[in-house]
């Protein structure tokens, strides 16, 4: 991680689960992180949290990644405190009750501009600033094993609706991202992390009950991320499936 020190990692949808988790590994790490989401009060309780030195590196931005605006002028304070985005980890989700075919149109489309289109927004801004500095950055995807291909859920368990089709989308975003880079000849990472079931808030508490100790803990995402950026420059990690023992999909 040495090559990482100092350098500007933006989070989305740091005020919690595994945004949080990763925000306290890579301010560890050395690295500058600028923390990005709506409840801005649990972003200063995350910065108050960390120890007294790291918490100098620790910065905080309202913004909700499905408002295009907002992106924009989140991205541009950071180019101008900070100079510049090496690292951008895209984690910002929600999820929504109902099914697909049934559900409001408006839950349907929230669900798509916070998961899939908020991705997009920060991944261009984040590159252009990769780009016009000449970075080797690192653009990572916080994914779902429901993005990927041959995901089968529990017909006992209720409908990820929109939200799969939005992770789905997110692993051809990823991968469109890899390709158009390579063919600029830059030298930008792109990954996609794939957990399964996470113990985070927008889980409900009666899966977590039935998952029991089948569930991955926030921390278990960010040590993949971590690991990911822990690479050499000339290796790329480009999907991480990432599940609890024991669960079945």
């Amino acid at each position: 991680m040495d090559r990482w020190q100092n350098r500007v990692a933006v989070i989305s949808g740091a005020s919690s689960g595994i945004g949080a988790a990763c925000a306290r590994l890579l301010v560890a790490a050395g690295l500058q992180v600028v923390g990005l989401a709506r409840r801005t009060d649990r972003l200063e309780q995350l910065r108050q949290s960390l120890p007294a030195e790291q918490r100098m590196r620790f910065h905080q931005h309202k913004c909700d990644v499905s408002q295009e605006l907002q992106v924009d002028t989140a991205f541009e304070w950071i180019e101008k405190e900070l100079g510049g985005i090496d690292v951008l980890i895209n984690n910002a989700g929600i999820v929504l009750g109902g099914q697909l075919i049934d559900m409001p149109t408006k839950d349907i489309n929230n669900i798509l501009q916070t998961n899939l289109m908020g991705s997009i927004y920060c991944t261009k801004l984040a590159a252009s600033s990769m780009r016009r500095r000449q970075v080797a950055g690192h653009l990572i995807f916080v994914n779902s094993t429901a993005g990927v291909a041959g995901y089968k859920p529990d017909p006992a368990d209720e409908s990820l609706n929109a939200y799969t089709p939005s992770k789905f989308a997110l692993t051809a975003v990823q991968e469109i991202c890899r390709q158009e880079l390579i063919n600029q000849g830059s030298k930008i990472k792109t990954t996609s992390i794939n957990p399964g079931w996470v113990a985070t808030e927008i889980v409900p508490d009666e899966t977590k009950a039935k998952l029991g100790e089948v569930i991955l803990q926030a921390d278990d995402v960010a040590q993949a991320v971590l690991y990911a950026l822990s690479t050499p420059p000339h290796t790329q990690v480009e999907q991480i499936t990432l599940r609890a023992v024991g669960e079945y999909f």
